[in-house]
């Protein structure tokens, strides 16, 4: 065990080329190597240095910024050069370095950004740990934004990686100096922040100035590599989300055995702006996903599994949980696990408990009233039975299964009635 504690606090050596050139075909990308000189946690010794190292601490990572060359394939073209946003993070960039990156640290980072390019049209926060989101929230500002996405996961959060969209202030410091976070991002840093964030000596207070411009970000197309065990590599275009308005999303209908099924009640005012918000963070979820959101914020989020109905239950059951622990949290200052424990022993109030439990099971996690977005179709009407059970309202998912007549039936029989539309597009993400 000493050993890999040694380990975590080890820089691994990076023996990756300072150069790296693609050629697909007569074009050319060429990617310059990132390394930053930071001090050395223990003795202050300046250290230039890239990635501390990879996923795990024995394995060795370099980060590559894309510095010259313009692919055009068919008729896509690809994201050019000088276009940096984590690649492209340099010393005057780490306000406080804390210690060198690991290889997590920065994929989290990225993936905050890819889903914050959907959601710039006011204050939102992305809390995220091992490249998933544990919770994401619009807010009427930074703080409150902040303050939503944390409570709907305060355990996941533990450790992960914050980005928001506009410049930090005092106040969401403040918040932010109680928990423990491995990485804050934002676009800026107002006066007195940094000091404030500071006080968690190896925290990385990071600022990304195209935060600002992340809009542009969300139509552009970047080429995405997944290497293979025998050293092959499989490329493909990165997605575009087709989803920008109300209007880009499908009714839910079809034809089965020559008769037309369509959902009966037509989303309202709030349940569209759920629909966007949620089908936007689905874009940033690990497939196979099911997510439940309410209100500008993510409920519950079922990532990973094999089977759809699995993954929605698995959503459900992290809602209440977490739920369960938000209460307890507001009303007694601790997490429910602490809580639960100290009344086994006699030293909390096993009443208390008891009607945190009620609170929660009355309120279904908080699921009455959200919205269940899936990043593909249900082949079967059990999934969506899931969500139809604790209350949801509204559901967002591609369409396109054989059995899309007994999920439109399932919402029109539901009571009351379901909306629901189609994407036209799956959201897997591997």
């Amino acid at each position: 065990m000493s050993d890999l504690k040694k380990m975590y606090r080890t820089i691994m050596d990076d023996n990756f080329p300072d150069e790296m050139s693609i050629r697909f075909g007569d074009q050319t990308l060429i990617y310059r190597k990132r390394a930053w000189k930071i001090p050395d946690e223990k003795t202050g010794e300046v250290i230039e240095k890239g990635l501390r190292y990879g996923e795990n601490p024995d394995q060795q990572a370099a980060l590559f910024e894309l510095v010259n060359g313009n692919l055009a394939l068919g008729d896509c073209r690809y994201i050019d050069a000088g276009n940096g946003l984590v690649s492209r993070i340099t010393e005057e960039d780490m306000i406080q370095a804390g210690k060198h990156p690991g290889k997590t640290n920065l994929t989290d980072l990225d993936n905050a950004l890819n889903i914050l390019k959907y959601l710039s049209d006011r204050p939102a926060a992305s809390i995220l740990k091992h490249n998933n989101p544990c919770g994401v929230a619009y807010g009427k500002n930074v703080a409150d934004a902040y303050e939503r996405a944390n409570m709907a996961d305060r355990i996941a959060a533990f450790g992960g990686c914050l980005v928001v969209n506009r410049a930090m202030d005092k106040t969401t410091a403040e918040m932010v100096s109680q928990n423990y976070l491995e990485v804050v991002g934002a676009p800026d840093y107002e006066e007195g922040v940094v000091e404030i964030l500071a006080r968690r000596k190896n925290l990385r207070i990071v600022r990304i100035n195209r935060i600002k411009e992340l809009e542009r970000y969300r139509s552009t197309r970047f080429v995405d590599f997944k290497c293979l065990m025998d050293g092959g590599i499989i490329v493909q275009q990165s997605p575009v989300n087709r989803i920008r308005t109300r209007e880009d999303f499908l009714p839910a209908k079809t034809v089965y055995k020559g008769k037309e099924y369509a959902v009966e009640r037509k989303p309202t005012d709030r349940e569209f702006d759920d629909m966007l918000f949620g089908w936007n963070v689905e874009q940033g979820i690990t497939s196979n996903s099911v997510i439940y959101v309410k209100d500008g914020v993510t409920v519950g989020i079922g990532t990973g599994e094999q089977d759809r109905v699995g993954v929605a239950e698995i959503a459900v059951f992290k809602a209440y949980t977490k739920y369960a622990d938000a209460l307890c949290f507001k009303r007694h200052g601790v997490p429910y696990k602490t809580f639960e424990m100290e009344a086994a022993s006699g030293a909390r109030d096993l009443a208390a408990l008891q009607e945190i439990d009620r609170q929660t099971k009355t309120d279904k996690g908080g699921l009455i009233g959200s919205t269940m977005v899936s990043d593909a179709f249900f082949p079967f009407r059990d999934g969506i039975d899931v969500g139809i059970k604790e209350g949801v309202t509204a559901v967002v998912q591609p369409g396109g299964s054989e059995r899309d007549f007994e999920v439109i039936e399932a919402c029109n029989q539901a009571v009351p009635k379901v909306s629901m539309v189609f994407t036209g597009q799956r959201a897997f993400r591997h």
